[in-house]
């Protein structure tokens, strides 16, 4: 358990150009296990939501069938970070535009959970709505402006 009882939980959401069987999306899909591979590999990575086929792609988490979810845990901000920006997943991020629409509103939020807690889908999307109403909170925040663990104490701003 980490020194201060919680990890950190994150969602971020896409809309895709185009259902996942389509050319279109071959990148992607072709690129998405390796991707969910180095997640679990990366220093700090505690959990991601996933079902029986090994990703998340399936589920429908919204009302439009090509808006997609990934929900994952790790134990610091700066591990999810790390990954997300100064790994071999910022080539894929690079490339997002070939397989994703612009998103009209945020698409991604962070959260802390107690460490051992998991987080739902709809826990996820309450936050990822809550950010985007109020802003950055200790209850949603983002990469830019980030707030403590509950047990820590200060705001820092990336």
């Amino acid at each position: 358990m980490p020194e201060n009882g919680y990890h950190l939980a994150q969602i971020n959401i896409g809309r895709i150009r185009a259902p996942l069987d389509h050319p279109v999306m071959e990148g992607f899909v072709s690129q998405l296990d390796a991707v969910n591979a180095l997640a679990e590999q990366s220093p700090g990575f505690v959990w991601r939501f996933q079902t029986g086929e090994g990703n998340a792609t399936a589920v429908q988490a919204y009302q439009d069938p090509l808006v997609i979810i990934n929900l994952t845990v790790w134990e610091t901000v700066e591990d999810l970070f790390n990954y997300v920006y100064r790994s071999a997943h910022s080539a894929a991020l690079r490339e997002r535009k070939s397989w994703f629409e612009p998103y009209g509103s945020l698409y991604m939020a962070l959260w802390w959970v107690e460490a051992g807690q998991l987080p739902t889908v709809e826990e996820g999307k309450a936050k990822l709505e809550l950010l985007t109403r109020e802003g950055p909170t200790p209850a949603a925040f983002n990469f830019k402006i980030r707030f403590p663990a509950p047990s820590e104490g200060k705001i820092s701003e990336e």
